[in-house]
């Protein structure tokens, strides 16, 4: 620990393994650290269902109707990644996919109010067949879906009267598309989380759709993937990966002080030195750190709330079709668009519901685990989570918690210490990988290049 590091990370969060890899890479001297004993942070995966028991302070036994405990896998905040998207291009890019197998979710859903779960449909075809619309709609989405698969920004041949910075209610308005189709595009397809998109430049969500159906094209069931033995496999994975490239991970590791330069810039960390047989106190000098936001809470602020339930069921979500006995998915999403929550208005941010099981090597064979998430608005989680709860059916354990949201107050230009925000409610990684690239905008003045990078090379399923 008597070495100069060009970059100290604390934390094992997903987005701080993607940057660590990235920044190793690249050629950068990392030191990464994490107070706790495991890796992953508020991501984690826990193993065996004891430590899920322990963690939300569950008191006596795990229920022998749970079947064999060591069987699961509980990923803390489970997300699922689009196959083409940018966070699988950064797995691909690091290398560190040579670690892990993934498999497809099964199904991509959508709520309809009243009671009616939807395959979300991606193609013309599927918009003719679809009975999430009537028959006047279905033509009017046919004809938006192919002007925007056939939309490229730098053409205006393909525009299709869509100009770029139209905003996005203007176009839905301009093709016919009704509150009910234009919910379920937005917050299904597109997978905004609440309706300020419509009044912001159309290509952001046209963009978003195009990788949606991109993604659904690798496999034609559903856009998403999920590694086999759930997330916690990823930073495990980062931890091989840093060592071939002269990186080194300590975990429980305290963190006792920090200390800046005459300039106000970070010049050091001060950690206990696991060489030393007494633990002595060292200070470990960097140029920069990256951190979760609970390592530096005088310099994040408090945006808000979210409540999720992690149920553990022997059932598939009811309204899902798929490979399991009975005609269930193994794996699914379900979105409820805040629109579609009665009374009307009572939400402002969508209820998501995900759902893997024993397919994806995470609970035992005939176990399902399902996760509820949304912001929260008013502090009451069961009554928020109530709707999403309800589509999961009968559930046998019910793992609930509220976290705060915290993002950094400054960009970290100042003191050279650049944090990453919390992790939101939704059930897929794309705004995950939006604040991995921020933090590494901001470290190192540039956006991450990933335009070489194949994401096919990453997703081919496991045998």
């Amino acid at each position: 620990m008597d070495e100069e590091y060009d970059v100290i990370i604390l934390g094992t969060g997903l987005k701080e393994c993607v940057l660590s890899g990235v920044l190793s890479k690249e050629g950068k001297k990392v030191l990464h650290m994490d107070r706790n004993d495991y890796y992953g942070g508020e991501s984690a995966s826990l193993t065996p269902m004891e430590k899920v028991y322990e963690h939300f302070k569950k008191d006596g036994a795990v229920p022998e109707k749970l079947g064999r405990s060591r069987d699961y896998n509980i990923d803390l905040v489970p997300k699922f990644l689009m196959a083409n998207g940018s966070l699988v291009k950064a797995l691909v890019y690091t290398g560190v996919t040579r670690y892990l197998d993934f498999k497809s979710v099964e199904g991509s859903y959508v709520y309809k109010n009243p009671g009616k779960v939807w395959k979300v449909p991606a193609t013309t075809q599927e918009a003719l067949t679809s009975s999430l619309m009537g028959i006047f709609q279905k033509n009017r989405f046919k004809n938006f879906l192919k002007a925007v698969y056939n939309y490229k920004v730098d053409d205006k041949s393909t525009h299709a009267g869509m100009n770029p910075e139209k905003p996005m209610q203007v176009v839905f308005t301009d093709f016919g598309l009704d509150d009910n189709t234009q919910d379920f595009v937005g917050h299904a397809l597109a997978l905004h989380r609440d309706e300020g998109y419509k009044s912001r430049p159309c290509v952001e969500t046209i963009e978003k759709i195009q990788l949606y159906a991109d993604s659904v094209a690798r496999y034609g069931s559903s856009p998403y993937l999920y590694p086999l033995y759930g997330l916690g496999e990823l930073p495990q994975g980062f931890a091989r990966l840093s060592a071939i490239y002269g990186g080194t991970y300590m975990l429980h590791r305290p963190i006792e002080g920090i200390e800046y330069g005459e300039d106000g810039k970070i010049t050091a960390i001060r950690a206990p030195d696991p060489d030393d047989e007494n633990n002595t106190v060292k200070a470990v000098k960097c140029k920069m750190v990256i951190s979760d936001p609970s390592y530096f809470p005088d310099k994040v602020k408090k945006v808000g709330q979210v409540a999720r339930a992690i149920c553990i069921m022997d059932h598939p979500l009811p309204k899902t079709k798929g490979t399991a006995v009975g005609g269930g998915a193994f794996s699914a999403q379900i979105i409820i668009p805040a629109n579609q929550i009665i009374p009307q208005g009572s939400k402002k941010n969508d209820i998501y519901v995900g759902c893997v099981s024993s397919a994806h090597n995470v609970c035992p064979e005939g176990f399902w685990i399902a996760i509820v998430s949304t912001q929260l608005e008013t502090g009451d989680a069961d009554k928020e989570l109530e709707l999403g709860l309800q589509l999961c059916g009968d559930i046998l354990e019910k793992f609930v918690s509220v976290d705060d949201m915290f993002e950094p107050t400054e960009d970290g230009s100042k003191d050279n210490v650049f944090i990453s925000t919390s992790y939101d409610a939704t059930t897929h990684f794309e705004t995950t990988f939006n604040d991995i690239n921020s933090v590494y905008k901001r470290a190192t003045g540039k956006d991450m290049d990933l335009s070489a990078t194949d994401a096919a090379d990453a997703t081919k399923e496991a045998e």
